[in-house]
């Protein structure tokens, strides 16, 4: 019996901030076209918990986590970059 789960760890872009200690980030996962094997980049957006207060535009990293919600699974580890304020 396996005692720890290997988290997956992404790397994305807020896209939103509207809702309370929840951002949206956009991750591009590379994949292969199922019929023509074409190397192709879906954008998914993942609900992440952030206990960093991320801005719209911040680049940041995600992992894996317990549930906790419906949607949210993951949660911001670390800010990579952040936007400038104009």
């Amino acid at each position: 019996m396996r005692k720890h789960m290997s988290k997956r760890i992404f790397e994305g872009k807020v896209v939103s901030n509207k809702m309370q200690k929840t951002v949206v980030v956009a991750v591009d996962v590379p994949t292969k076209h199922h019929l023509y094997s074409k190397a192709i980049k879906i954008t998914k957006r993942m609900l992440a918990k952030d206990e960093f207060d991320t801005a719209v535009g911040d680049m940041v990293l995600i992992e894996e986590t317990r549930p906790y919600s419906k949607k949210v699974s993951w949660k911001v580890v670390k800010k990579l970059e952040t936007t400038e304020a104009k």
